[in-house]
């Protein structure tokens, strides 16, 4: 079996597989070694890959390879199933990274884009010969909430919320529509654009605010939450082999 280990801004997402299939997730806020043992203690698991966005927990690690036989680090030189053509890959986020090949892998041969919806949003395309190409960063659903009440005193802090109207009629919910609203057409703009030229693209939606916009896109989507999860699966299996 196969520990992945995402480790994100806000949060560590653990996925058990059993070769290509997910047989168990967890998420945790910090790294928990009584959890993780437990875990172990649970799931046969001899491999590992850990990769993280911000810096890299040495204890964890140090924890990890005492306690598994292989464990595999994701970094910008870790040998990857797919073409990476982006020109700073010491700065490309590892999550962007696996995600983008957890799409090729559900989707082999096929043009895909990846969007990933948390506390930044992000869009990254990969071609259908798994040439990745990059993509673009923008601000998350509860930032751009967060932005608008801390550089405008007088506009209050609101929650994101699933249901807005396409007007609002009051400040509070024209907050809340202004950046649902706002990011829904992003998302559709992109993938509008995308088909220009590859018309047999496939989309995938991922990320923890996934669920405001899933059901509101105009274009058909794949919605995997457990994307960057696939993908480092595949990346530790591709590197084990």
């Amino acid at each position: 079996m196969n520990l992945c280990i995402d480790q994100g801004n806000s949060s560590i997402k653990m996925g058990i597989f059993d070769q290509s299939k997910l047989v168990k997730t967890f998420v945790y806020k910090n790294f928990d070694r009584k959890s993780v043992l437990s875990m172990l203690r649970n799931y046969p698991v001899d491999r590992c890959i850990y990769s993280s966005v911000i810096n890299k927990n040495a204890s964890a690690v140090a924890f990890l390879k005492k306690n598994i036989a292989q464990v595999l680090l994701l970094t910008h030189e870790t040998p990857l199933p797919i073409e990476n053509k982006y020109q700073t890959p010491k700065t490309l986020g590892k999550d962007r990274l696996a995600a983008v090949v957890g799409a090729g892998f559900l989707e082999p041969n096929r043009d895909v884009l990846v969007i990933d919806a948390g506390t930044a949003i992000t869009f990254d395309f990969m071609d259908a010969k798994r040439n990745y190409w990059g993509g673009n960063i923008d601000v998350g659903l509860e930032l751009r909430l967060m932005a608008l009440h801390t550089f405008a005193k007088k506009l209050p802090l609101v929650k994101p919320v699933q249901e807005v109207p396409l007007m609002a009629s009051n400040t509070e919910m024209a907050l809340a529509a202004g950046a649902l609203n706002g990011i829904i057409f992003e998302i559709d703009g992109y993938i509008n654009a995308l088909k220009i030229e590859y018309p047999d693209l496939s989309t995938f939606l991922t990320g923890g605010s996934l669920i405001f916009f899933d059901k509101k896109l105009k274009n058909s989507i794949f919605v995997e939450k457990n994307l960057v999860l696939i993908g480092l699966n595949y990346i530790l299996q591709y590197n084990v082999q």
